[in-house]
């Protein structure tokens, strides 16, 4: 019997027209353009601002545009998974929703939650169920509205985040050299104090008390969250190159969660890779959170070639991190990548 592979053959992405840029953010807060770019390198970020519309909306454009530049039979999806830390609702599902506005007949859904490590940890769910053999065809879409939960007096906050979604379609070949090759996760379980919201779930309900007390915010500390961060991410870079026996000479790019460009340029240096084998786009997104990754592939398409070997590491609330192997299956200058 010759052996699965899962391929990434596709790349879709949405960002809001509204462009949220540090010049109106330090009107809002006491900030400034230089004091952003010197800690984060953030220079805009898009914020969905259309009132009753959520993280399936950018989803869905997303996996439209997926499905238009593929040119992939909408009921030829087997399955649709929905990475968020902001959901529509507590339920139904996200993907649900996204399944039901695209018409999509044959296909289940479940939402993920790995915070900023959804897209990251779902690829790998994703890629595992299509090398059992039961499942051909899955969109894995990493998708957050963060400007639901931006408390926009705190500077230490409000600069880092935007909205976006970015889709990728995977699907079955038998081709040996190409596909998701192996991944290192990791759950530490030691994030709980120093990246949460505080209210909102089970152990805080909503109240009158948290929502006149700001507690339905992003919470960080963010020295622990910045040292915690470049350790793991640097560390599993290491490590799946370890495992594949990968030099840096071999790498031929690295896809990091975008949440700051400091942690970017640290982790590149720990891991004695050139920042421009690097994939950044944090500057002009800022941190989409599961969308990050997604929404570089999508911006740096045109660069991937068939057969190059691509990191992809992520970081997050938890402590959630790890990293993840393939082989890219495409040209991204081909026609479907152009569509």
């Amino acid at each position: 019997m010759e052996k699965i592979n899962a391929i990434i053959t596709g790349i879709g992405g949405y960002v809001p027209d509204y462009v949220l840029d540090n010049e109106e953010l330090s009107r809002m807060v006491d900030t400034s353009d230089e004091w952003i770019m010197a800690r984060v390198g953030i220079k805009e970020r898009h914020i969905l601002t259309e009132e009753g519309l959520g993280t399936s909306y950018m989803a869905r454009k997303a996996a439209k545009e997926l499905l238009q530049k593929t040119g992939a039979d909408p009921d030829s999806i087997d399955a649709l998974i929905v990475t968020t830390t902001t959901p529509d609702y507590k339920f139904p599902s996200t993907s649900s929703i996204v399944i039901g506005k695209l018409g999509l007949r044959n296909a289940f859904g479940f939402d993920f939650s790995a915070a900023c490590c959804g897209f990251l940890y779902s690829t790998d769910v994703a890629a595992s169920m299509i090398q059992s053999g039961r499942y051909k065809r899955i969109i894995v879409i990493g998708a957050d509205k963060m400007s639901s939960m931006v408390d926009y007096t705190d500077r230490q906050t409000c600069v880092l985040f935007g909205d976006g979604a970015g889709a990728v379609l995977m699907e079955a070949t038998n081709e040996e050299n190409i596909g998701i090759r192996n991944s290192f996760l990791r759950t530490d379980g030691k994030g709980l104090p120093f990246l949460h919201m505080k209210a909102g779930g089970s152990v805080c309900p909503p109240s009158r008390f948290t929502v006149d007390h700001h507690l339905h915010y992003l919470y960080q500390e963010g020295r622990t969250v910045f040292r915690y961060a470049v350790k793991s991410m640097s560390d599993d870079v290491a490590e799946i190159m370890r495992k594949n026996n990968l030099s840096a000479d071999a790498i031929d790019w690295v896809v990091p969660h975008e949440a700051n460009l400091r942690i970017i340029e640290a982790v590149a240096k720990r891991a004695e890779l050139p920042l421009e084998k690097v994939l950044i786009n944090i500057e002009h997104y800022g941190n989409t959170s599961a969308a990050t990754i997604p929404l570089a592939l999508w911006d740096y398409e045109s660069k991937l070639r068939k057969g190059d070997n691509v990191i992809f590491t992520a970081f997050g609330a938890g402590f959630v991190h790890g990293a993840s192997y393939l082989k890219w299956a495409y040209d991204g200058t081909s026609e479907v990548a152009k569509k």
